[in-house]
């Protein structure tokens, strides 16, 4: 049997495909530089029509945000900088294409790398895709291509790029396996999109199947089972057909309140970044938007900033499509892994301490106020609820605060129509924000916890880093303290609290998040049914005794035996 990471719940039983991407044996020969131009000419040109035909098929599957990255590898398709390099290569030494191609793509990836900046080594990665593929295409050689399944079948990689999971076809990809990865990696991210089985970070697992194996993936326990008996495939068979109904029956909660057994109620709401994610999080009985990332709306911008009646109609159609129900939407998040096309941010030696979100919204006020006029105008449409992220001190809250009012009055007195009662609160992924949750909770209206930061910021360590991808510890007692100065920093106010990273819809985590208070608890649309049954399930009394005795352990590990004593 061979662990992982359950990155995605449920069972598939089926064989394994082993992706294995062609091994190209590239090497300098002399050659005519017009006829290898031409070579060069439709080579970029189908691995641009390539990378469309992926982001069409996903599109059909996969939510705006998730998108964004074949926008992004388009752009590096269509770059005259990475063309210009690779023709120049041929014409100065009269290469062969395959070569040149080969050589500037290695140094801009060694560039990258070499980079101390999480941007632009995460850019290295998106260089190696679509240079891999502009190389296949100079081969001739056919990149495996999964959208053409015709089997059930369970993938099996080292790791799963963003054409790959862009090109799943549900029908035939019952689940998959990497070697590497985490809960947060992207192919996790877009396997609980999808609703399939998966299991990441399994060390070994390519050493040890093989294509045509029988494999049983259990990604409710991170579990792989290679070539199983008769009889573990008819008890997973069992186990899966169990999963699939319970899976049915969470639908019967779809307009239920989330009231724990003793009545406590709170809110289980979705995380979105467009418009397109409304429905999913209305079909799953959300209960509202938790977090709306309106950084997508300036990503997806070609030349400039969006427009104030750009950004007004793409809030008003949320708030509308969400019938009623609140929506907290986030300002301009951008900096650190977030970059625009049209913007060029100063180099800093660590940009997710750096400029980034709020911090650059107060130093660029003309670019924040059009975004707070856009969202006070789309208030007049359902409620809302406005958050500033990335807030470490009260002068920054103020200083914000200040400069929504001068825009409301400034509204107000052009005779626009604006919501009655706007919500204006922070998001708490800073330590230093947690600590003083008392002092804030007096000038907000209320907070949201972003787990993903506050628990890599606390550790000290890059939750995308493998080596280090061990300290992200949700449930470290020293991240539940925190979570907890927050939560009674605006109880002691008369607060509410939400939280909308990826803690908020991890099922080990809620009975904990449920007894230390948490109002709110903002996910993946997909993930609010199970949650809700959970909650249902759950005696708030006793949870507030499991949390408390948690936040008294020493270790993760201990706070994860806890729960697992008291819960099953």
């Amino acid at each position: 049997m061979l662990k992982g990471i359950a990155a995605s719940q449920g069972i598939a039983i089926a064989k394994v495909y082993k992706l294995e991407p062609p091994v190209l044996h590239i090497e300098r020969q002399t050659a005519n530089p017009q006829e290898e131009l031409t070579k060069l000419d439709q080579a970029f040109q189908k691995t641009v029509k390539d990378i469309e035909k992926i982001k069409e098929v996903a599109s059909k599957h996969l939510a705006e945000e998730e998108l964004a990255i074949f926008d992004a590898h388009l752009m590096m398709a269509n770059d005259p900088e990475l063309r210009g390099q690779i023709e120049a290569m041929i014409n100065n030494e009269s290469v062969n294409a395959d070569y040149a191609a080969d050589s500037v793509a290695k140094q801009m990836v060694a560039m990258f790398e070499s980079m101390d900046n999480d941007y632009f080594r995460e850019r290295a990665a998106d260089v190696k895709d679509v240079t891999y593929r502009l190389n296949c295409n100079i081969a001739g050689v056919e990149i495996p291509n999964l959208s053409t399944l015709e089997e059930p079948v369970v993938i099996v990689a080292r790791d799963l790029t963003p054409s790959d999971t862009g090109s799943l076809n549900k029908e035939f990809a019952k689940g998959f396996a990497t070697e590497i990865g985490g809960r947060t990696s992207h192919s996790a991210i877009m396997a609980r999109s999808l609703e399939i089985p998966a299991i990441v970070g399994c060390k070994g697992i390519l050493d040890t199947v093989h294509s045509g194996d029988t494999l049983i993936l259990d990604a409710i326990n991170g579990e792989i089972i290679v070539n199983p008996t008769n009889e573990e495939i008819e008890t997973y068979t069992k186990k899966k057909e169990a999963f699939e109904k319970e899976k049915e029956a969470l639908k019967a909660l779809k307009d239920q309140p989330s009231v724990s057994k003793d009545g406590h109620q709170v809110e289980l709401v979705g995380n979105i970044g467009s418009y397109s994610d409304v429905q999913s999080v209305l079909e799953n009985g959300g209960e509202g938007v938790g977090l709306f990332r309106t950084e997508f709306l300036y990503m997806q911008s070609e030349n400039d900033f969006p427009d104030e009646e750009t950004q007004f109609e793409a809030y008003k159609q949320v708030l509308e499509g969400m019938k009623g129900k609140k929506v907290v939407i986030r300002t301009l998040d951008i900096g650190g892994d977030k970059k625009l096309n049209y913007y060029t941010f100063d180099e800093e030696m660590n940009p997710f301490l750096g400029v980034r979100a709020v911090r650059f919204c107060l130093m660029k006020p003309d670019i924040f106020r059009t975004q707070l006029r856009a969202l006070l105008r789309a208030s007049a449409y359902g409620p809302l609820a406005i958050m500033f992220p990335m807030i470490a001190t009260l002068a920054e809250f103020r200083k914000a605060k200040d400069i929504y009012n001068e825009e409301r009055e400034n509204l107000i007195k052009e005779g626009v129509t604006i919501g009655d009662n706007v919500e204006v609160g922070i998001m708490i992924e800073i330590p230093a924000a947690a600590v003083l949750a008392d002092r804030l909770a007096r000038e907000v209206d209320f907070f949201s916890i972003g787990t993903n930061d506050l628990i890599q910021y606390s550790m000290a360590a890059d939750r995308m880093s493998e080596p280090v991808s061990y300290l992200y510890q949700p449930l470290n007692p020293s991240i539940l303290r925190l979570i907890k100065m927050a939560i009674d920093g605006a109880h002691a106010h008369g607060k509410w609290c939400g939280m909308c990273g990826e803690m908020a819809g991890d099922e080990m985590a809620v009975p904990i998040l449920l007894g230390l208070g948490l109002d709110e608890f903002s996910m993946s649309a997909t993930s609010i049914l199970r949650a809700r049954k959970l909650v249902t399930e759950l005696n708030y009394e006793e949870m507030k005794a499991l949390a408390n005795e948690a936040i008294n352990l020493d270790t993760m590990e201990e706070v994860e035996e806890l729960i697992k004593k008291k819960i099953n």
